[in-house]
């Protein structure tokens, strides 16, 4: 898988995840990636690793989003430009991802699965969290 598509599986399975409560969170991604499987074993380690690592800064991504969306709280955001965004900040935060190389990710993410609107949205929100990494 390129990680392109590693990408959009994570967004599919935290999209999911995204009904529940973020104690359960954990267990329902590992539900999604049960049903949708089989993935190579390098592709499974590194969904799961970047998975869990991501639910563990959960808090602190969405506090970071709340922090740089002016009027839009993460309560109040589609589920899916809300996921988007969470893997693009985790990736930038914490992985270290060029912001360029996240962003263009995250807008092609946004086209494939968000609203008419999403791409833009989820481009100005990143681009504030690129002008402060």
């Amino acid at each position: 898988m390129t990680r392109h598509e590693i990408r959009e599986e994570i967004m599919k399975g935290l999209f999911q995840a995204n009904f529940y409560e973020k104690g359960e969170m954990d267990e329902q991604f590992a539900n999604y990636f049960e049903d949708v499987g089989p993935f190579s074993e390098e592709d499974t380690v590194y969904i799961e690793e970047k998975s869990q690592d991501l639910l563990m800064h959960i808090d602190e991504i969405d506090a970071e989003i709340d922090r740089i969306s002016e009027g839009w709280k993460t309560s109040r955001m589609a589920k899916v430009d809300l996921t988007i965004l969470r893997i693009a900040v985790y990736e930038i935060k914490y992985e270290g991802l060029p912001a360029g190389v996240a962003i263009n990710e995250a807008v092609e993410l946004a086209k494939d699965f968000g609203s008419d609107t999403s791409s833009s949205f989820v481009n100005g929100i990143l681009a504030k969290v690129a002008k402060e990494a």
